[in-house]
């Protein structure tokens, strides 16, 4: 016989069995089919089928009438098998909440948070004029050199990554005398999401030229203007010379960043210039290419470094550049306007959009001035540790009507450099070498 300890637990008033008592057939027959219950067996039976010490809790099964035809072994797991199912079913319940707790967790970690809204009552306030576009974006600008009614040249220049209106490195680097010589006038604007310019959700790479062009006619710059990028900027000038040529009257592009995953680089060229770059750039990068749902979350997670150019480690710079750098610097107060709206809108699109997929291949770009009328020109320094110097070059070998200036000696902040500005400005409106 067994010895046994039953805990019913039931609303039906049926006889229990009692502590200690001995389980035989007749004991069973007062529990029926149904009866919840918490068992607490001590099996005295050959080694064969005792199992010492065991609990369970479940549901009685159906018993025959004749307890000692069935082995207690058998008894042992039939009573077992619903003990077992329950934890089953707990433990799913568990998994499932900690899986619908770590889906929550994940979204809002990629998620970014919504852009704060310029003049709200909370958000940044606008301090600078600023056009309506045609979305019912609006477009913040600032304006250098001579009043536009007297100038000669005008010029719309485009800043770079991580940097807004105040930046514009040829309008405060370039001789104030040969800006009024020449009778100059300068515009800069915050691109979407930077500084006081409203962010676009809907940022293509034509819309960047589109928003250049619409920015011109509203300040009422003519038919034909130039344009001048930095760096990222640089890179969309190439959008202007895709999208609006015929409103264009000459274009430089100042250490403009390359997108490694242009189809028409050579394979190993890009890969060359790409392991040049710091390993978590190339990560940051790749992220923004392959994967740009996950920017922001990269960007902002602990596990692994971040963007040496988002940190702004004085890594990136070459020795020129680390000579240079105070200049390219501005009060905070000022400073804290490139990203007050919300890093996402601002730098971790710039990334998504200039390292994602392009419609078009910046070297099969048709010269926009077949007659000679407009010139375009590329400046490079030859110990940029952003921008590799090789593809530079390889880019302006497949577009010969381009004129490709290579700075020796020269890092990323060249045109910072005394007399660079004015230099740029001379071969761009004068053809000036």
């Amino acid at each position: 016989m067994y010895s046994l300890t039953a805990h019913v637990d039931h609303s039906s008033g049926l006889t229990l069995l009692e502590r200690g008592q001995e389980f035989d057939s007749r004991g069973v027959q007062h529990c029926t089919q149904g009866c919840s219950f918490t068992l607490e067996l001590h099996l005295r039976v050959s080694s064969t089928h005792c199992v010492a010490g065991a609990v369970g809790r479940g549901v009685l099964l159906p018993m025959p009438s004749d307890w000692a035809k069935f082995l207690p072994g058998q008894q042992l797991w039939a009573v077992y098998a619903t003990a077992g199912d329950e934890r089953v079913a707990n433990f799913k319940k568990l998994l499932l909440g900690f899986m619908i707790g770590l889906l929550a967790w994940t979204y809002q970690s990629i998620c970014p948070p919504p852009p704060k809204k310029l003049g709200s009552l909370n958000g940044p306030p606008i301090t600078s004029p600023r056009i309506k576009l045609r979305d019912g974006r609006h477009l913040s600008y600032k304006e250098f050199g001579v009043p536009k009614e007297m100038a000669k040249y005008k010029v719309i220049f485009v800043h770079g990554f991580d940097s807004f209106k105040h930046h514009n490195v040829i309008a405060t680097s370039a001789s104030p005398a040969l800006i009024q010589d020449l009778g100059i006038y300068i515009v800069s604007f915050d691109r979407p999401g930077y500084g006081e310019s409203d962010p676009d959700p809907n940022r293509t790479l034509k819309s960047s030229a589109l928003d250049i062009e619409e920015l011109a006619d509203q300040l009422e710059l003519g038919s034909k203007f130039y344009v001048v990028g930095f760096s990222m900027g640089g890179q969309i000038i190439w959008t202007c010379l895709k999208y609006i040529p015929h409103r264009l009257a000459g274009a430089a592009l100042i250490a403009p960043a390359v997108n490694y995953w242009w189809p028409r680089l050579p394979t190993q060229l890009s890969k060359e210039a790409y392991s040049r770059q710091y390993l978590q750039d190339q990560w940051c990068l790749s992220v923004a290419h392959y994967l740009p749902w996950l920017t922001y979350w990269w960007n902002t997670q602990k596990l692994f470094p971040s963007s040496s150019v988002i940190s702004r480690s004085p890594e990136i710079f070459s020795r020129q550049d680390l000579e240079l750098v105070p200049k390219f610097v501005t009060p905070k107060s000022i400073e804290d306007q490139i990203r007050h709206q919300g890093e996402y809108e601002s730098i971790h699109r710039d990334l998504n959009i200039g390292f994602g997929k392009w419609e078009f291949d910046p070297t099969e770009i048709e010269n926009p001035f077949p007659n000679n009328e407009g010139s375009v020109h590329i400046w490079q320094g030859d110990e940029d540790i952003l921008v590799p110097e090789i593809l530079q070059r390889y880019i302006a070998q497949q577009l010969p009507w381009i004129k490709y200036h290579e700075l020796k000696g020269a890092g990323h902040m060249f045109p910072f450099a005394e007399g660079i500005s004015d230099a740029i400005l001379k071969a761009l409106l004068l053809g000036k070498s």
